[in-house]
């Protein structure tokens, strides 16, 4: 691991000269992706000169023991050996996490599609409300929530919701989301109070680039009609709403919320890319299924992640087995304690399967 940090930090050195090279600046395109790999191993180097520094203190305070020095002076330098040791091992522990692989979609915007699944009306409230919540953890990120295309119900639910958060490392946190959400409460149509348990599934695909996923127009239909709001009232008098169907794989894709059907076709095609690389990256997994039971879920929406009990005020992550009573703000979008919680869960797993764990 030394050796791969001391590489590191001769690659870091290296970026330096060259970010600061005019015939490299030159090339605009070519600069920017030489000063982003720079700034991600920067985190890397600096944690590691921390490390190395404490090291070296902590060889000169063994060596100053022994010599012969005051009783006062020993006892100051004894206290900060512990220290410095304590400081070491947690440098070792966040230097073997900072060398785990990274998911080349970390840094990406995501799209959000939430479906009500079991339980008809209340399924689409509780759809909702997950909507409501995603984007209130958006606002509290700083993040940019763009809606999509939206199926509503007359009472005000979602059949089905796509939407898109545009924010530095959007997906390293929301890729956890992927999955069936349960919740248990008493409707408000329910006269008689009791029970009802509903559920929404929620897929998070990364935004991806026209070279990521390769489109052949003669695979595309695209039909264009008018946009009409629930209930079947007209909001536009034009052909402005769109749908893409992508002929070799059957995906489906509308958008209608842009007045413009230029708009909207944008919209459905960045959403199509995305669906399509979310197909061949299932397809990829699919090959390496026991390298992902190390990991903290598989992302697929039959797999039932969490649990909101409205009569107990808790949400339950069955993932990593993690309850908090405290419904309410996680639904106002305070979900960061359970999505930092599946990270480090991700994250000793894979330092696990890995042998990682020690220098």
């Amino acid at each position: 691991m030394l050796d791969r940090l001391n590489f590191i930090e001769n690659k870091y050195e290296e970026l330096s000269i060259k970010i600061s090279d005019p015939s490299v600046m030159a090339d605009q395109k070519e600069w920017q992706r030489l000063c982003k790999e720079h700034a991600e191993l920067e985190i890397i180097v600096t944690k590691y000169r921390e490390y190395k520094k404490a090291v070296e203190d902590l060889e000169a305070d063994k060596e100053m023991l022994q010599e012969k020095i005051e009783k006062e002076l020993k006892e100051m330098v004894e206290e900060e050996i512990v220290e410095l040791e304590n400081s070491i091992k947690e440098y070792e522990k966040e230097l073997s996490i900072l060398l785990l692989p990274k998911d080349p979609n970390d840094s990406k915007n995501v799209f959000v599609e939430i479906r009500g699944g079991a339980g008809g009306e209340e399924a689409a409230l509780f759809a909702s409300n997950l909507f409501r919540m995603y984007t209130r953890f958006a606002e509290r990120k700083g993040w940019k929530v763009e809606l999509m295309s939206a199926n509503e119900t007359d009472i005000g639910g979602f059949k089905e919701v796509v939407f898109m958060v545009k924010g530095d490392g959007a997906y390293s946190k929301l890729k956890y989301e992927s999955g069936a959400h349960r919740v248990q409460r008493v409707p408000d149509t329910e006269s008689s109070g009791r029970i009802h348990t509903s559920t929404a599934t929620v897929a998070v695909l990364p935004e991806v680039e026209d070279v990521d996923v390769q489109i052949n127009p003669n695979d595309l239909r695209i039909d264009v009609y008018r946009a009409s709001g629930h209930g079947g009232q007209c909001v536009n008098t034009t052909d402005s709403a769109v749908r893409i169907t992508h002929l070799p794989t059957g995906i489906v894709v509308t958008c209608q919320d842009e007045k413009s059907q230029l708009k909207n076709k944008e919209k459905c095609m960045k959403v199509l890319r995305a669906r399509l690389y979310e197909k061949a990256e299932e397809e990829r997994r699919a090959g390496i299924a026991e390298d992902r039971k190390s990991q903290v879920g598989t992302g697929d929406r039959s797999e039932r992640i969490r649990t909101y009990n409205y009569p107990q005020g808790r949400v339950t992550d069955h993932r990593i087995g993690l309850t908090l009573y405290r419904l309410d703000s996680f639904l106002d979008g305070d979900i960061e304690e359970v999505l930092d919680a599946l990270i480090t869960a991700e994250q000793a797993e894979k330092m696990k399967a890995m042998g990682t764990d020690t220098f």
